[in-house]
């Protein structure tokens, strides 16, 4: 049994797979289209909001050393990633690694953790998105009803119209093409990049050396207590404080991480690559390159502006220049906030609909979904149906706490992507690899360290949110998957055929 549960899956014939008539993708992303989907995607909650938050609550004007160490960590998965993206060009990112290097049972693993990441991640981001744009509409005298609003707290029915709207809409330029969103995209992001530049310039005019003291915060002691909203690392060995101090820094790290999620993404869509061997690691690692600079200044700046204790944690860019009478620059940044998280949502569920889709193609989930539209050469049936379920989470659902699972999600992927470079270097060092991670397995492994750090950072509640959903997970795959699966049944085939070949030749 344990044979068939890491079975693993050969590079030749995952990239063999792509080349079916009714499962391929259409090639068309350049790597000035992967830059932009990263920045896109890359570029959007975390700096729009969660500034304010980690700034106010755990690392004061250090918060801009939190998304160093964020951005940190996310370069150490990055190198990992562009290897494997530029050796094994395959829809499904990390789901497609580990099915080459760690077996199948794993590969399902990481798989279903990428549906849930993408998946809460596009309903989380469109209700983010839905918030700016009532408070556009509320400053232009326009108010929704309460009922259609989706604002926590509304007695009676309440279904969040905007956000539903949002994913249908995006739903449908996913299934038109690729290239079709990739333009799209770039016009989004070409307006978030001008926005951003806007908080940096502007407000550096803004900045008093007085409000960076103190850069670091004092500590202030957090008692565990059993609370499930404490970080684990902190029930566990009782030493973690999360607020401020050196501690409250890496504390700020695990939630801004938030922030970058998204250049993994960039990973999902090597299928659809004209040159993947060359472009996918320029646009991954660009891609974060770019997006860490900015959130880098964008932090010193905002808490220059503002003393962190007073910063907004709903909206502190737009905020910080109200405070400073300059309410012209907080209706851009909203403007800019509401346009650019388009992109984010739009991206998620591209990477949510491919992994969907590789999976599919490998029986580990119903085959129906795995043939592309013939005249787009889109995965249209996972797209339209991934689209109508987000769409009804995110229209129903106060997703405020989970934000820190799409994090747990993410990092757990980090670890097996690392770990799957380690395993493919001893197992296959004869493939050809277009980009090479330095180091190995020094790089690899600091990322996994790097990674299981954050993740002990995040609440023990997020930790049993996600044990439950593995849970679920072993249950689908034991009961369709493992039986489904296509490489089990093409290697029953092979033995069958070899057995009846063998019988053949016995007297």
């Amino acid at each position: 049994m344990s044979s068939t549960l890491f079975r693993t899956k050969k590079v030749e014939q995952s990239i063999l797979d792509t080349e079916e008539p009714e499962h391929a993708l259409k090639k068309s992303l350049s790597a000035l289209d992967l830059t932009v989907f990263g920045v896109g995607v890359i570029i959007g909650t975390g700096i729009f909001v969660l500034t304010g938050k980690v700034a106010k609550e755990n690392a004061g004007p250090a918060v801009s050393l939190s998304f160093v160490a964020a951005g940190f960590v996310c370069a150490l998965a990055a190198l990992c990633y562009a290897e494997f993206a530029s050796t094994v060009p395959v829809a499904g990112s990390a789901y497609t690694f580990s099915y080459a290097s760690l077996g199948e049972l794993p590969a399902w693993i990481i798989g279903w953790d990428l549906v849930l990441e993408f998946a809460l991640g596009t309903a989380v981001v469109a209700v983010g998105w839905s918030g700016y744009i009532r408070s556009l509409m509320d400053n232009a005298g326009w108010h929704m009803p309460d009922a259609l609003s989706g604002r926590e707290g509304t007695p009676g029915f309440g279904f969040d119209i905007l956000a539903a709207a949002l994913v249908l809409v995006l739903t449908g330029i996913l299934v038109l093409g690729m290239k079709l969103s990739a333009r799209v995209t770039s016009v989004v992001v070409a307006i978030k990049l001008t926005v951003v530049l806007i908080v940096i310039i502007a407000g550096a005019f803004f900045v008093k050396a007085t409000n960076y003291q103190p850069f670091v915060p004092k500590a202030q002691s957090a008692e565990a207590g059993g609370n499930l909203k404490a970080p684990l690392v902190q029930l566990m060995f009782g030493w973690a404080p999360s607020n401020f101090g050196v501690m409250g820094i890496f504390t700020a790290a695990s939630v801004v991480f938030f922030a970058f999620i998204g250049f993994d993404i960039v990973a999902t869509a090597a299928e659809e690559t004209r040159n993947p061997q060359r472009d996918m690691p320029r646009g991954i690692l660009g891609s974060l390159f770019i997006c860490t600079v900015l959130y880098v200044a964008v932090s010193i700046v905002v808490t220059g502006m503002e003393k962190y204790s007073n910063l907004s944690v709903d909206a502190p860019l737009a905020d910080a220049f109200k405070a400073i009478g300059h309410p012209w620059y907080a209706g851009v940044i909203s403007f800019g906030a509401a346009v650019g998280l388009t992109t984010v949502c739009m991206i998620l569920l591209l990477g949510q609909t491919r992994v969907f889709f590789a999976m599919s193609r490998d029986g580990l989930l119903p085959r129906f979904f795995s043939r592309v539209h013939p005249r787009f050469r889109t995965p249209h049936r996972p797209t339209i149906l991934l689209g109508v379920i987000i769409a009804i989470v995110a229209g129903f659902t106060s997703l405020s706490e989970l934000a820190e699972l799409v994090n747990i999600g993410t990092l757990f992927a980090f670890v097996v992507v690392a770990l799957s470079v380690i395993i493919l270097r001893k197992t296959r060092p004869d493939l050809p690899r277009a980009f090479r991670t330095p180091w190995v397995p020094f790089i690899p492994i600091l990322s996994v360290c790097a990674a299981l750090w954050l993740m002990l950072n995040l609440p023990a509640q997020t930790w049993l949110r996600f044990a439950i959903w593995m849970v679920i997970g072993f249950l689908v795959y034991f009961l369709y998957g493992r039986s489904h699966s296509r490489l089990g049944q093409q290697q029953e085939t092979s033995a069958g055929e070899a057995y009846g070949s063998g019988s053949a030749g016995t007297p």
